[in-house]
C-alpha cells in the first residue's frame, strides 16, 4: 500500500505585486513550501504510520524543485521518498497540464492506494488541480476533507461541508483535498532535516511522462469599473446610522 502527497513549491504572494494592467509580478516573491500542503502531509504521515504504507511526494516545477532546499523542505516534513518532475519548461505550463504531469507521476508509483493534496496553493488559490488530477487518473476527488481512515474495503473520510460535516466510504483508490484543519503540521527540527538529505528522491522528465498538448491562451485583461462614491460627511453617530438606514443598508 502507497499514500501519495502532491506538493508545491510556491512564490508567496506578499511579496508579489501587481502592476497598472492588472499583471502580477512574481519576481521579488520567495518560494516556499505552499501554505496547506504540510497539513496534506501530516495527514498522509499519520495515515502511513497507522496503515504501514509508504509516503511518497510528488511535485511537478522547475528545476529549483529539485534544489537542496525545496528537497529537504518537503522531505523533512514526514515524507519516505520523492518523485519529481523538475523541469523549466513547466514555469509556462497550466494548471491543467500541471495536473497531467502530476498524474503521470503517480502512475509511476506501485501500489498507490490514495493520493492527498493541500486546500489550495498559496500563490494562485485556485482549488482546481486536485480535481484536474483525479479527472486524469480517472479517480473520485474529495474537498475539505478533515479526516482519512483506512476501512475494509476503502477508506472512510469526513468532509466539511455547508452545515456542518459528512461522513463517505470509499471503494478503490482516491484523490483527497486535505482541509487546513485536519492537522497540526509538525515544524521539522535539525534531526528531521538532516535526515531528509538522505532521503531518496528521484526526478523524471517531459518526455519520460508523454504528455499531450494543452494550450490556454489569456485573450484580455480588464480590470473592474469603479463604483462612484456618494462621499456624504455625517457629524455624530446618530447620523451614521440614519444615513445606513436611508440606504438600505442597516
Amino acid at each position: 500500500m502507497t499514500i501519495a502527497v502532491a506538493y508545491k513549491w510556491a512564490a508567496n504572494p506578499q511579496d508579489a505585486s501587481v502592476d497598472a494592467g492588472g499583471v502580477v509580478d512574481w519576481s521579488r516573491a520567495k518560494p516556499a513550501l505552499s501554505e496547506y500542503d504540510p497539513v496534506a502531509i501530516q495527514v498522509g504521515r499519520e495515515l502511513a504510520t497507522t496503515t504501514g504504507s509508504e509516503l511518497v511526494g510528488v511535485c511537478v516545477g522547475t528545476a529549483v524543485v529539485n534544489g537542496s532546499m525545496a528537497r529537504k523542505a518537503a522531505m523533512s516534513r514526514g515524507l519516505d521518498r520523492g518523485l519529481l518532475l523538475a523541469d523549466d519548461e513547466s514555469a509556462d505550463w497550466n494548471r491543467t497540464r500541471v495536473a497531467q504531469a502530476l498524474a503521470g507521476l503517480v502512475r509511476r508509483i506501485d501500489g498507490i492506494d490514495l493520493v492527498l493534496t493541500g486546500d489550495a496553493s498559496i500563490d494562485e488559490n485556485a482549488r482546481l488541480v486536485p480535481a484536474l488530477l483525479a479527472g486524469h487518473l480517472g479517480w473520485p476527488c474529495f474537498q475539505d476533507v478533515t479526516r482519512v481512515e483506512r476501512a475494509d474495503d476503502g477508506w472512510s473520510i469526513v468532509q466539511a461541508v455547508p452545515g456542518g460535516t459528512r461522513t463517505i466510504a470509499i471503494t478503490g483508490p482516491a484523490v483527497l483535498a486535505i482541509a487546513p484543519d485536519a492537522a497540526q503540521a509538525k515544524v521539522p527540527g535539525m534531526k528531521d532535516i538532516l535526515a531528509a538529505g538522505k532521503k531518496k528522491v528521484e526526478t523524471v522528465t517531459v518526455a519520460d511522462l508523454d504528455l499531450s498538448s494543452v494550450e490556454v491562451a489569456v485573450a484580455e485583461r480588464s480590470r473592474p469599473a469603479a463604483r462612484a462614491r456618494r462621499n456624504k460627511t455625517v457629524a455624530n453617530a446618530a447620523e451614521l446610522v440614519s444615513a445606513l438606514r436611508a440606504d438600505g443598508l442597516l
